[in-house]
């Protein structure tokens, strides 16, 4: 992917591929997609992690630190978190095409009681719950799951074991998913992404 030569500078804005980029109010690199707002937040070590919220109206250059509330991990520079956020407009615009339904469902997980469900296709339900979550394969769609990573009644929790389910049915998910997914099987599972893929991580670099 080619970073984009954008450059927000003394409180303007730029807007690129679904993305509004700026400086904020105390003068971070910060950007608009959808109705999510980004801020790459220096660290220690001269290191940065991507911050985020939700439903954040006012213009770029009046949001601060202290707006932003999640965390999604480092991020290496300008470049990379250019790069980052259109990326993220393009998962933006995969998601609405794929049209997820969510549904109330009275259920029991592994997690405690569903409090809200995704449906990705009949068969496929992403659970929420008071402190975690995870997918609900039915039998019929958990025989596809490879044999190295399926679970035992088909529930896949979020941290790590979902992403065996964009594997098998990488349709359903985003590109920016099918991504994150690769990399949790490699990360967490080498050996079954080399089963899988029959070749050596050593021989695997990053696009």
């Amino acid at each position: 992917m080619t970073t984009p030569a954008l450059q927000a500078v003394e409180g303007t804005t730029l807007e690129v591929s679904g993305v509004e980029f700026g400086r904020s109010a105390d003068d971070l690199s910060v950007a608009r997609v959808g109705d999510l707002v980004f801020a790459m937040v220096p660290a220690r070590d001269g290191q940065y992690f991507l911050a985020s919220a939700w439903r954040i109206r006012r213009p770029l250059t009046e949001l601060r630190r202290d707006d932003y509330y999640s965390h999604y991990g480092v991020i290496k520079d300008e470049a990379a978190f250019q790069v980052r956020m259109v990326e993220q407009a393009e998962h933006s615009r995969e998601m609405r095409a794929l049209d997820r339904q969510t549904a109330r469902m009275n259920c029991s997980t592994p997690w405690g009681p569903s409090q809200g469900a995704t449906v990705y296709a009949e068969g496929i339900v992403s659970h929420t719950t008071a402190g975690h979550g995870g997918f609900k394969l039915s039998s019929e769609r958990n025989v596809k799951i490879h044999p190295t990573l399926r679970c035992a009644g088909g529930w896949y929790e979020e941290d790590a074991a979902w992403a065996a389910v964009p594997l098998a049915y990488p349709s359903l998910f985003s590109a920016y998913e099918r991504k994150c997914a690769d990399r949790t099987i490699r990360d967490i599972w080498p050996d079954a992404w080399e089963a899988i893929f029959r070749r050596p991580l050593a021989a695997w670099r990053i696009p």
